[in-house]
C-alpha cells in the first residue's frame, strides 16, 4: 500500500479544531482533516471520571510525516495528554491514497 495513516485526535472546541486543521494543511502534514460534530467523551483522568464535550478530527497523512504531525498536534493541543491515535490504511481508493501521499510527502 502507500503508507497512508488515518490519525484521530479531539480538540476542546471548534475554534481550536479549525486552527489545528489549517496549520496541518498549511504545513503539508495532512492532506485532509475532517472536523466532526462535537461529541461527549467520558473517560477516567487521574482517578476521576470526567465528561467533556470535544470536537473529533480525522486526519489523513503519509506515514513518513507522522512524527512531525504528532509534534504539531502536541505543540498546539491544550491537553496535558491529548488523544493521538494512528491507524494504518490497508485498503482504499488507489487514486485517493495517491493524492494523500502527493499532498503530504515533501518534494525530494
Amino acid at each position: 500500500m502507500m503508507d497512508v495513516l488515518l490519525v484521530f485526535t479531539n480538540m476542546p472546541d471548534m475554534d481550536s479544531a479549525h486552527q489545528l486543521a489549517a496549520h496541518l494543511i498549511d504545513e503539508r502534514l495532512a492532506a485532509c482533516v475532517n472536523i466532526l460534530s462535537p461529541c461527549t467523551s467520558v473517560y477516567r483522568w487521574q482517578d476521576v471520571t470526567e465528561t467533556a464535550t470535544e470536537v473529533p478530527l480525522q486526519i489523513k497523512c503519509h506515514a513518513s510525516r507522522y512524527a512531525e504531525l504528532e509534534a504539531a498536534i502536541r505543540k498546539r493541543h491544550p491537553y496535558e495528554l491529548p488523544e493521538i491515535v494512528a491507524v494504518n490504511v490497508d485498503k482504499g481508493l488507489p487514486a485517493y491514497l495517491s493524492w494523500v501521499t502527493q499532498e503530504t510527502v515533501p518534494p525530494a
